[in-house]
């Protein structure tokens, strides 16, 4: 009976018994059925569990048996590791000092921390600065002396408009000094909804939004849409703005040099065949081309038709900077679309500040609406900063009624600087850098000395000797240590519509004159 039970006990599939054979795995398997029946009172129940384990423990010893060695070798070393990390301290003793306590107070005194910035000379430009009295105008005060002013960025001569300022001084009556928040925090007024409606019809576009800072404007638009992963193609003359956009979004960048059209196509071309090595990366992949309008560090214009043909060759989107053309360029000051006739809708974003022509504070960005709605959900500057004060937002659409009202003013400005361009044509000593019709240029030594800071000092006399002379004149100023691509020393001549024939000949004369007794 007993027998024929084991006999009958049902076997696994695939379950080999090469462990017990014969009669010595018939008696384990029978041995639980004997036991019930020499003991009435234990029950089937209890003899079927046992069984099951020793089913579980012939299979562990049979899997033991069959494995092969290397795997046995594996799982020993696993076992002596985990030992290993259970029983092993987690930090090392240190070894004991045979030093006093005199002798450790004496090092103590001794030590000294590394700095916390590195000394800077107190003959730094930054750390001596001109201190300027009351608004600059058309005439500037500094330092106590009354100057024509070639150095502010006042291109439409509105920074002292008397509808602007009326129009502030409004709007700080009715709405207070600040906002206290950003947009998305009890930070949106009404009057910020106005400007960016008139800002999107002026530059006939679908949408616009306003940031309070004008530098964070395009450096907070190229991080929202560019990510880890995608490919920026950036010109070398880029703006320090610009710079640290591509810094944040921490996208594979391509430089290609300033201007140079065949330079990027063959960037371009190079992408091309990495993509199709990997069309499946290819595809999520998202390829940028950031340029500046007019180029605030050489005064030079981009070449945005051929960018154009290049975007949809390319498949590429086009993020243009008209912080400098914006207010300059074009019939009616729209910037450097308007200058070329390019469609609007061809440039993908457009951003521009407004503490140029506006003669305000902030910046905006234009587009199409999906585009523009991303930004208000990603753009960092316009999410955690403070929005405009309304007063500052309420002067920007008063400067731009004077804009539309007057679309004269732009052809006298493109006049103005074609004039004093003209005139320093010539200059002993200094080249001209820039377009004749950029209200923003530089004069660049033709031979430098071999050292930076000697240029920047002869350049500095330049300046200084302009000043004596009641011409206000500055040095462009660069973060030397963070330039990806640092420009040589320059000076910067800013031409505005309050300037006269007459003051303009005079700077002109005033430069060559230093120049000539200087750099002789």
């Amino acid at each position: 009976m007993t027998a024929q039970t084991a006999q009958s006990l049902p076997r696994r599939k695939g379950t080999k018994t090469s462990a017990l054979r014969g009669p010595a795995r018939r008696a384990s398997l029978c041995a639980p059925y004997v036991m019930a029946l020499h003991n009435p009172g234990s029950s089937l129940l209890s003899a079927m569990a046992m069984v099951g384990e020793q089913w579980v423990l012939v299979e562990m010893v049979q899997a033991l048996y069959e494995a092969p060695a290397y795997h046995l070798i594996l799982e020993g070393i696993l076992i002596l590791w985990i030992i290993r990390l259970l029983f092993s301290k987690t930090y090392k003793l240190q070894e004991r000092s045979d030093l006093t306590a005199k002798e450790k107070e004496e090092l103590i005194e001794e030590w000294q921390p590394e700095p916390l910035v590195p000394p800077v000379s107190k003959d730094h430009p930054a750390l001596n600065y001109n201190i300027v009295s009351g608004p600059p105008g058309h005439k500037i005060v500094v330092n106590g002396k009354e100057c024509i002013n070639f150095a502010s960025f006042n291109f439409l001569g509105l920074l002292d408009n008397s509808r602007v300022k009326e129009a502030a001084l409004a709007s700080l009556k009715k709405y207070g000094v600040g906002t206290c928040g950003p947009r998305g925090f009890y930070g949106t007024f009404d009057v910020h909804l106005e400007l960016e409606e008139r800002l999107a019809k002026f530059m006939k576009t679908e949408e616009a939004i306003i940031y309070s800072y004008g530098f964070a404007t395009i450096a907070s638009a190229i991080p929202a849409y560019s990510k880890r992963g995608d490919i920026i193609f950036v010109d070398r003359a880029a703006c320090f703005a610009i710079q640290k956009g591509l810094q944040a979004s921490r996208s594979d960048i391509k430089v290609f040099e300033h201007n140079d059209i065949a330079h990027l196509e063959c960037l371009l071309k190079e992408q091309e065949i990495e993509d199709q090595k990997n069309p499946r990366k290819a595809r999520v992949t998202r390829r940028f081309i950031v340029v500046e309008g007019l180029y605030m560090n050489t005064g030079s214009i981009c070449p945005l038709p051929e960018l154009v043909k290049l975007k949809y060759k390319y498949k590429a989107r086009i993020f243009l900077e008209e912080s400098l053309s914006f207010g300059v360029l074009g019939e009616h000051g729209r910037g450097v679309t308007e200058h070329f006739g390019i469609n609007i809708d061809d440039i993908d974003l457009i951003s521009a500040n407004m503490e140029n022509s506006l003669a305000s504070i902030g910046g905006f960005c234009c587009g199409r609406s999906f585009v523009i709605d991303h930004q208000r959900l990603s753009g960092q500057g316009y999410c955690f900063s403070a929005s405009l004060p309304p007063l500052l937002a309420a002067a920007a659409i008063e400067a731009l009624n004077i804009m539309e009202e007057n679309p004269d003013i732009f052809q006298v400005l493109r006049k103005k600087c074609k004039q004093i361009h003209k005139a320093l044509q010539g200059t002993y000593g200094l080249r001209v850098v820039g377009e004749s019709f950029s209200p923003a240029f530089h004069l660049q030594l033709e031979e430098g000395t071999g050292s930076r800071e000697n240029d920047i000092k002869l350049l500095q006399r330049i300046v200084d000797q302009c000043m004596n002379r009641n011409i206000a004149l500055t040095q462009a100023h660069y973060l030397e240590k963070e330039e990806k691509s640092l420009p040589p020393p320059s000076i910067r001549i800013v031409v505005t519509v309050e300037q006269t024939d007459e003051e303009l000949e005079k700077a002109a004369s005033t430069i060559k004159e230093a120049a000539q007794s200087i750099l002789t």
